[in-house]
């Protein structure tokens, strides 16, 4: 909150800052909102998911140690944390898979994601041993992905933070929606540089 309120009266300040929506900041991509899938819609989103690490590496092939710091809003996650969220998410989304296709409706165990933001090893350590998680994860994700039949995306899980049952279908989309929304929010971060918020 204080960083918001610091980022507002800076805006003030700084005339030639244009003002920027936080929600925008937040979702640049849009809030992930599918209507009723097609087999053309999972087979692009596979894509997607199979494609992240080497679009991830493209991003970051340039950046230094300092720059793993920006965040891309105010009180928002820094690079390195954004790289690290994405092993440790889509560690947890390959299980998910696997579970969902191995048994009848499984109830998956959540994590909390602010606080694993804050631990040590996400906040401090080198993004280069999230790549490798991420490099093989999607890897090994995509092969099972491209392996399902189409009515083994009706398979479902049950999210008890949902407090309901999502489909292999619905999912597909919401972690190749969830590697191009924090992909976006890596581009915003590295193009404000040295913003005002950090």
């Amino acid at each position: 909150m204080i960083g918001i309120i610091l980022y507002k009266v800076l805006v003030l300040l700084q005339p030639n800052v244009r003002i920027v929506d936080i929600e925008k900041l937040r979702f640049p991509i849009g809030k992930y909102a599918p209507g009723e899938i097609k087999f053309d819609e999972i087979e692009k989103w596979i894509e997607d998911i199979a494609n992240l690490p080497s679009q991830l590496l493209d991003v970051l092939k340039d950046i230094d140690v300092e720059a793993m710091n920006y965040t891309y809003r105010p009180e928002g996650w820094s690079i390195r944390q954004l790289i690290h969220h994405l092993a440790d998410s889509h560690m947890n989304a390959f299980i998910r898979f696997k579970l969902a296709l191995t048994e009848d409706n499984p109830t998956i165990k959540p994590y909390l994601e602010d606080k694993w933001a804050t631990m040590h090893d996400v906040k401090e350590e080198p993004v280069e041993s999230s790549m490798l998680i991420l490099q093989g994860v999607h890897a090994r994700l995509a092969s099972v992905l491209r392996d399902m039949s189409v009515q083994e995306f009706s398979r479902k899980y049950t999210h008890p933070e949902h407090g309901r049952s999502l489909d292999l279908a619905f999912t597909v989309g919401m972690y190749s929606w969830h590697g191009k929304h924090h992909l976006a929010h890596i581009k915003s971060a590295l193009k404000f540089g040295r913003a005002f918020w950090n």
